[in-house]
């Protein structure tokens, strides 16, 4: 078949898929190349297949130490995929054709449209343009500042490439790092410089690229969409509400905030609220929490990030639409009202359809496991949680799971990245208009 009409008759959702799946697939097979490893001993299939999909899923997720197992060539494949998956493989291919002025088809319009999670693809090209430029000196600026830092720590060389492989991993909320398996950035626990640049870049990437655009227009246009006042808010809400629920939770632990002083308990409790919405970075052990502070990340690692950003997660927007839709049947009102905006109910079920198709993915992948692994329930829904959510937080599981568990969690890396909904369409339900309607009939519910 000609590759044209092959790209033609495949549905937006369809070319994401197939075009991300493509993406893991060449970062599997270069990484299984011996150049990749630092022994140069060739990586197992599994192992290379399980990085590659938690590079591109934007996770961080890891069977083998990233320092130590990797050359430099292997860190920068990662940091490749990561970069390309966090802008899109569409918004890269829009880059090159913009240098090269060639024209943005309709087609390729559609598709940047189910990858942005827009409505439209009205203004969809200026967009990408502010997402390419954004996402650039964000991560320059940002690179340049951990840099400065790490270079009284290491050779200068170093400190530049630490600083720019972090840089783009937090912003891209992947949360791989080079400092080995488990310590993160927790040696940096009290740093007041590492801390504000890494949520900085954090929040950053997870509000989303429509909401940095409103933010930067706020001067000239004074006003912003609604879109942004739900996520700025409820984004707002959940770091502050989680910060102060792990300061209560930990206080007083002494293999995790116990020793540290106000400002380092303060610095860490903030950090490790911001985390679980998709970065995957840590200063403090995770292990060594209380198992309802554990508990806690699940959920904000359900949750995650914004549509639109390079988070995962059910989406700080779903999460809204499912309380005001309780608050709402709670005060006996037929709508849900945000900002003074009524939500269609389109809206609605979407955001009802999304929470559900994610709950029983992750039961559902945690309950295999159960069976298949050998951990404690909360260590194995953590890990599931974790993988759903492309958050990358680990209680250690990852490195023992069997060949089956790691293939398990990549399925559900993938799902969590691409999007419960765009996987659902992707295998071609009819998304045709019903012609007609059946009559409404009653039952008893609650």
């Amino acid at each position: 078949m000609n590759p044209k009409l092959f790209w033609l008759k495949l549905s937006p959702p369809q070319i994401l898929t197939l075009g991300f799946a493509a993406l893991i697939g060449i970062g599997t097979m270069l990484l299984m190349l011996p150049v990749a490893t630092a022994g140069r001993e060739p990586l197992g299939a599994i192992d290379a297949l399980f990085t590659a999909t938690s590079a591109v899923c934007l996770t961080g997720l890891v069977v083998v130490d990233t320092a130590t197992t990797y050359s430099t060539f292997g860190e920068l494949v990662i940091m490749l995929l990561i970069q390309i998956s966090g802008l899109g493989f569409m918004t890269m291919a829009t880059l090159f054709a913009l240098m090269f002025k060639r024209r943005i088809s309709f087609k390729d319009r559609l598709v940047l449209q189910e990858a942005m999670n827009q409505t439209s693809v009205e203004g969809i090209v200026r967009l990408i343009r502010r997402v390419i430029i954004y996402t650039f000196v964000i991560e320059a600026v940002c690179a340049t500042l951990f840099s400065i830092r790490w270079a009284f720590d290491m050779p200068a060389g170093q400190a530049v490439y630490f600083g720019i492989f972090h840089a783009i991993s937090l912003f891209n909320n992947a949360g791989f790092d080079l400092f080995g398996q488990f310590h993160s950035f927790t040696g940096y626990v009290s740093d007041p410089l590492i801390n504000i640049v890494s949520i900085f870049l954090i929040v950053s990437g997870g509000l989303g690229f429509v909401v940095l655009s409103d933010l930067i227009d706020f001067r000239q246009k004074r006003k912003l969409s609604l879109h942004s006042k739900v996520v700025l808010s409820m984004s707002g809400a959940l770091i502050l509400v989680g910060a102060v629920v792990i300061m209560v939770f930990e206080f007083t632990n002494p293999r995790t905030l116990g020793t540290l002083d106000g400002g380092g308990k303060t610095l860490a409790a903030l950090l490790q609220s911001v985390t679980p919405r998709t970065a995957g970075v840590n200063t403090i052990d995770i292990t060594g929490m209380r198992q309802a502070t554990q508990f806690f990340i699940v959920i904000l690692m359900f949750i995650g990030a914004s549509p639109g950003s390079t988070g995962g997660g059910i989406k700080t927007t779903t999460f809204t639409v499912m309380i005001g839709a309780v608050v709402a049947m709670m005060r006996g009102r037929q709508d849900i009202v945000l900002f003074h905006y009524r939500l269609a109910q389109e809206r609605i079920l979407k955001a009802l359809t999304i929470a559900l198709l994610a709950v029983l993915l992750v039961l559902t992948v945690a309950m295999i496991l159960s069976t298949t692994e050998d951990g404690h329930f909360l260590e194995i829904l953590f890990e599931a949680t974790s993988a759903f959510g492309t958050v990358g937080l680990s209680m250690g599981l990852t490195p023992h799971l069997t060949a089956f568990g790691k293939v398990l969690i990549c399925f559900t890396m993938f799902a969590g990245r691409l999007g419960l909904l765009t996987l659902v369409y992707a295998l071609g339900p009819n998304k045709n208009k019903e012609l007609y309607r059946y009559p409404e009939g009653k039952m008893i519910i609650g």
